[in-house]
């Protein structure tokens, strides 16, 4: 007999539900049919952890005494967008000066949450309600109004795999790729992933809570590159780059156990 949502948060509630992880119940599935399976499980978690470039968080640093229009932003160093309002920023990932690339945008979104002091140095053209051209000071997670993670595009379904078959080390923006296919750079979970074990985003969608980098976070929106492909196994499990989500949290309440800039 097949369970409702409701019948499944009433378990859930009393402390009834039984909850394994997608790895335990592909364990399961060794000698269990599928229909066993929903009847012995009432929830399924899934997770994923891997490299992912389309990540960033949005920065209100506050105002300044006299007030800046911040045009020209760095952190540590590191140029971010001066294309938002007064004082606000997003930080991508993948920001960075070319002349020290081993630091960048992650890190700094991993300094933060961490608790380190950051430097802020902006400069703008001055105008009569923002008079003030250049500032330098330290912020910290706890200095600035609000700092939330939203990434435009995570938990990829399927993604390219590199490998490198020449004689010469390759040098990619993911990675260093070692000659004749001594290592390959890849970002999945595999049976853990949210969007493979949901793979045509029926309980996946707008405004589903989840577990973002140590916290409660939400997604948002299909995230950028989302293409709903018909390749698929005969699991129903698409083949080649697929679905996608946009998620969004509070960075503050993060922890860098689940977030980590490399």
């Amino acid at each position: 007999m097949a369970k409702t949502y409701a019948e499944i948060n009433d378990k859930i509630k009393k402390g009834t539900a039984v909850v394994l992880t997608a790895e335990e119940v592909s364990e399961l599935a060794k000698t269990l049919s599928p229909q066993e399976i929903a009847e012995k499980v009432d929830v399924v978690t899934t997770a994923t952890f891997g490299a992912m470039c389309s990540s960033g968080a949005f920065l209100n640093f506050g105002h300044a005494n006299p007030p800046i229009r911040m045009e020209k932003i760095e952190l540590n160093g590191i140029r971010v967008s001066g294309g938002l309002a007064a004082v606000d920023t997003y930080v991508g990932a993948t920001d960075c000066n070319p002349e020290n690339p081993s630091y960048g945008g992650a890190h700094i979104i991993e300094d933060l949450i961490a608790g380190k002091e950051i430097t802020l140095e902006a400069w703008g053209k001055g105008t009569d309600c923002y008079p003030r051209k250049h500032i330098k000071t330290v912020i910290t997670k706890d200095t600035i109004n609000e700092a939330i993670l939203y990434n435009p595009r995570n938990a990829y379904q399927n993604y390219n795999v590199a490998t490198n078959s020449t004689d010469k080390i390759k040098y990619t923006y993911m990675g260093t790729l070692l000659p004749k296919l001594r290592n390959a750079s890849y970002s999945t979970a595999g049976e853990l992933s949210p969007l493979l074990n949901d793979p045509e985003c029926r309980t996946i969608g707008l405004g589903t809570r989840i577990f973002l980098c140590g916290t409660e976070g939400y997604v948002t929106w299909n995230g950028t590159q989302f293409h709903s492909t018909k390749e698929t196994n005969e699991h129903g499990i698409p083949t080649s780059n697929a679905r996608t989500i946009a998620v969004i949290g509070d960075l503050k309440n993060m922890s860098t156990e689940f977030l980590r800039g490399v």
